[in-house]
């Protein structure tokens, strides 16, 4: 099954949510008009786009009636399906991972599927041909650990950890150090995910960062966080949470497959201007691929 089959495939219950919503109003309405389109924005809403990105979509599609003259269904549908790739289009989606070394810093919440998407991520960038250092910096959780060990061996990857309690910080030195020593391409960090206690959250962040920009100072950065698609909402106060604390380059969305409400990724995107870098669809190690906006469009509508 190719990516695409996958995605589709992952992406049913999201599809179904808006498709049968979208097409129940085009079964009713003969017209293209207001009532028609207030219908729509009510159905985007209900599938967990959010008000203010729903509101947003419509009126661009409003203007482009009127400018295009689209009077049928499937013209209004395209039309809709344009609108929300131009909002995943308006920000810079590509991977900035041009020196060697390059850093990705992985943040996120506990239970988000952390430790999976960066063993899946080292994963698939292994594909491209690149050699890989893992930093196990969540030293709050043993188990943490342990599970990005099992995900490292899978992805065959090289991990640099310590024990339980060590200073983060510490654990990203001595794996910039590995990195370096091995001709490694790309860093991976694994941070520890306590929003609860963000003072102690950003401090520490604060810290590793610091090291990196210290020991590899002009390598290229990405800071991604990993969001729980079935979260829905709540997704997107995640995102403004971790702005405060980090430089945010990117969105790993995970566990797509067991949602609904992966409409929210255009909410996501939309309102906090952050890109979605990686999509993760399944349980296993190949089933994380570099987001590409077309083919999730074209997923659910």
């Amino acid at each position: 099954m190719g990516f695409f089959d996958k995605l589709k495939s992952g992406l049913t219950k999201t599809k179904n949510s808006i498709d049968e919503k979208i097409n129940n109003i085009f079964s009713v309405f003969r017209k293209v008009d207001e009532e028609l389109l207030e219908e729509l924005e009510e159905a985007l809403i209900m599938s967990d786009i959010g008000i203010e990105t729903a509101t947003e979509i419509i009126e661009n599609l409003k203007t482009r009636i009127k400018r295009e003259k689209l009077e049928d269904a499937e013209q209004v549908k395209s039309a809709l399906r344009e609108e929300m790739k131009n909002i995943f289009d308006s920000v810079d989606k590509s991977l900035k991972l041009e020196t060697t070394p390059s850093v990705i810093l992985i943040v996120g919440v506990n239970g988000v599927g952390k430790t999976t998407s960066i063993g899946k991520i080292a994963n698939r960038l292994k594909k491209d041909g690149k050699k890989i250092v893992i930093a196990a910096a969540d030293t709050f959780r043993a188990a943490a650990v342990e599970q990005l060990e099992i995900w490292a061996n899978r992805a065959n990857c090289d991990i640099v950890k310590k024990e339980e309690g060590i200073d983060p910080a510490s654990v990203v030195f001595d794996a910039i150090k590995r990195t370096k020593e091995t001709g490694a391409d790309i860093l991976i960090c694994d941070t520890a995910g306590r929003l609860h206690n963000k003072q102690y959250l950003m401090d520490e962040l604060s810290k590793i960062q610091k090291v990196i920009d210290k020991e590899l100072p002009d390598s290229s950065k990405e800071v991604l966080l990993v969001l729980d698609a079935t979260t829905g909402q709540n997704a997107i106060s995640q995102v403004k949470a971790f702005k405060e604390t980090t430089n945010l380059t990117g969105i790993v969305l995970t566990k797509l497959d067991g949602t609904a409400k992966g409409g929210v990724t255009l909410g996501i995107v939309n309102e906090n201007k952050i890109p979605v870098k990686f999509i993760g669809v399944g349980e296993q190690i190949d089933d994380m691929e570099i987001f590409n906006s077309d083919d999730f469009v074209k997923a659910i509508i």
